[in-house]
């Protein structure tokens, strides 16, 4: 009966990472924004060489946002390409740009990457998945176990699922198996 869930997605956005990053760069209580605007910046001039090489059209946009620098691109007719199945291929890209970052600045960045909006479009369903999920626990009474999914993924349906009553959520198994339950409170 429950909607199922492909995995697709980046790391969660929990309290302990963005303290393990603080204590990285050396700053108590979170990352500066100087250092997340850096890693921004070196993620962009990364993709953009790539785009470049793979003659690509896309604009770039940076941003900094939950102590995570985001990376957007956007425009191109082929950067589709770039997301592949899932997401798969996009989460690739993720990857190889965090390393590209580190690389330059010895620290592990926990930069987003999103291309031609697939991960804001992703976590738009995640809601509406966990929102639903959760009101058909509501009125069934009934646990409901959702496919396996990412730590964002599962950060996702969690917010989307604390903001109805009568509900709670708690991910069970192990990476890559993890699973979002959701039942009766």
């Amino acid at each position: 009966m429950a909607e199922t869930i492909d995995t697709i997605d980046a790391e969660e956005n929990s309290a302990a990472e963005v303290e393990g990053a603080a204590e990285e760069t050396g700053r108590k209580g979170g990352v500066d924004d100087d250092v997340l605007v850096k890693e921004g910046d070196i993620a962009g001039d990364y993709l953009e060489r790539l785009l470049d090489l793979l003659d690509y059209d896309g604009d770039i946009d940076l941003d900094v946002e939950a102590g995570r620098a985001i990376v957007s691109i956007d425009g191109g007719e082929d950067l589709e390409k770039l997301v592949g199945p899932r997401g798969t291929i996009l989460e690739a890209l993720q990857e190889l740009t965090r390393l590209a970052v580190q690389q330059e600045t010895g620290s592990r960045s926990r930069l987003m990457l999103d291309i031609a909006g697939w991960r804001a479009d992703r976590r738009e369903e995640l809601r509406e998945l966990g929102r639903s999920t959760a009101e058909t626990v509501v009125s069934s009474g009934e646990r409901v176990r959702l496919q396996p999914m990412s730590p964002f993924e599962r950060k996702v349906v969690h917010d989307a699922v604390a903001a109805v009553d009568g509900v709670k959520s708690e991910s069970e198994g192990e990476d890559p198996k993890r699973r979002v339950v959701i039942f009766p409170a």
